[in-house]
């Protein structure tokens, strides 16, 4: 069964919800704007009623600790970070934490002001907060296998970009967040086609969010929850409580599974490893001069390339030094990669400080707080220099190739 309703706060305004019976219990779906002190006044004259035993949050672990806990990238491992391939991941939370500091600033608006609300009056209450949300690093994974390749590096290059973007946030993207999806807003000012971010960033959600609710009332016989949520997902969660999922522990098991990587990605390094190793005897064995000049080329285009980008990022004069050392070496063998030997240099040469770490966040929002903070000119160092690096690879091979055609 299924009522809707709107739900009026002290101010007078009214927000829409959706309350849903699921056997003995009740769930109350509030679709709150991300961007709206009116909004967490509604969560608060709402839970100040005594009527709800339980909270439900439309967040993740991880982006739970974020808003709990603003410090919690000062706790980071950088070496860490840099070994489990998660330097983009980083970088890419630090540009929508950019994005949505930018609000902040423009509009004097908190995003999430409701999911803290949420959160605060739970504890003081003493109730259950319950993450609904699936986990944003999977998210963000099944959402890159689902767009072609090209549309991933448009989408990456712009959330890259968008670290150095003073552009304000217009009226629209304000609207669109206060009847949308956080995430969903901030892809889809890098993403051409919104179609392409629908399904994982809202569907798959919606289902998830809706499996999570259902398995919390199955297992933890809660008989009245508030499930505070962005307007954007009302319906949809509305729609799958209303259509009872069989199977919740089972929906929720195959919307975070990660996608299988592709072979192909994987095998185009050693492809070209092969090819301008394969170069290198071809010269040779034509004559000895030929094949220095070729392994003299390798160097020199992908060691400066790479140098090029350290030096971009400001990194220290030996870190320059080791990239244009490094790249050339670790252009032949892709299970390391020239950014990793770099970052550590970068790392051992300027250890970041205390406050680097606890003025990380703040510092990202603007150009020059990125070559002024340690560690996130170490992110820039890496992700710079790898660039080079592999800008440098197919300028190199293309290079070779010329060098022994024109032999």
């Amino acid at each position: 069964m299924m009522e809707s309703k709107q739900q009026t706060n002290p101010s007078g305004h009214q927000e829409p919800t959706e309350v849903i019976q699921v056997g003995d219990s009740k769930i109350t779906l509030l679709g709150t704007a991300h961007v709206s002190q009116t909004s967490a006044d509604t969560v608060a004259s709402l839970l100040e009623t005594g009527a709800y035993n339980a909270v439900a949050v439309e967040l993740c672990p991880s982006r739970y600790n974020a808003l709990i806990e603003p410090d919690s990238l000062a706790k980071m491992n950088l070496m860490e970070v840099f070994r489990q391939g998660k330097a983009a991941m980083v970088m890419a939370n630090l540009a929508m934490g950019a994005y949505q500091q930018r609000i902040a600033d423009q509009f004097g608006i908190q995003p999430g002001a409701e999911q803290r609300m949420a959160i605060s009056q739970a504890r003081d209450k003493g109730l259950p907060v319950l993450l609904i949300d699936r986990e944003i690093g999977t998210t963000l994974k099944r959402t890159a296998h689902n767009l072609p390749w090209w549309k991933r590096w448009t989408l990456f290059s712009g959330l890259i970009l968008s670290l150095f973007s003073k552009e304000d946030v217009n009226e629209e993207e304000i609207e669109q967040l206060k009847q949308g999806d956080m995430l969903e807003t901030t892809f889809s000012e890098f993403a051409h086609d919104r179609q392409d971010l629908y399904q994982p960033l809202i569907a798959e959600r919606d289902e998830y969010m809706a499996a999570r609710l259902l398995e919390e009332v199955r297992n933890n016989q809660h008989e009245s929850i508030l499930a505070v949520i962005g307007a954007g997902h009302l319906n949809g969660i509305a729609r799958q409580l209303q259509q009872d999922i069989a199977q919740p522990a089972q929906t929720i098991e195959q919307l975070d599974q990660l996608p299988a990587p592709s072979r192909w990605p994987k095998l185009i390094p050693w492809i070209i490893v092969a090819l301008v190793m394969t170069g290198f005897v071809i010269g040779f064995m034509r004559s000895p001069e030929l094949g220095w000049q070729l392994i003299s080329s390798w160097v020199l285009i992908n060691g400066t390339l790479s140098a090029i980008g350290a030096a971009v990022a400001a990194a220290h004069p030996l870190t320059v030094l080791t990239a244009f050392v490094a790249a050339p070496i670790t252009s032949l063998n892709p299970t390391i990669g020239a950014g990793m030997v770099t970052a550590a240099v970068e790392l051992w040469l300027r250890k970041p400080t205390v406050s680097d770490f606890e003025t990380l966040r703040s510092d990202t929002t603007g150009v020059i707080g990125w070559w002024k903070n340690r560690v996130s000119r170490t992110l820039l160092v890496f992700l710079l220099s790898t660039l080079g690096s592999a800008i440098g690879t197919y300028v190199a091979g293309f290079r070779i190739i010329d060098q022994l055609s024109g032999s």
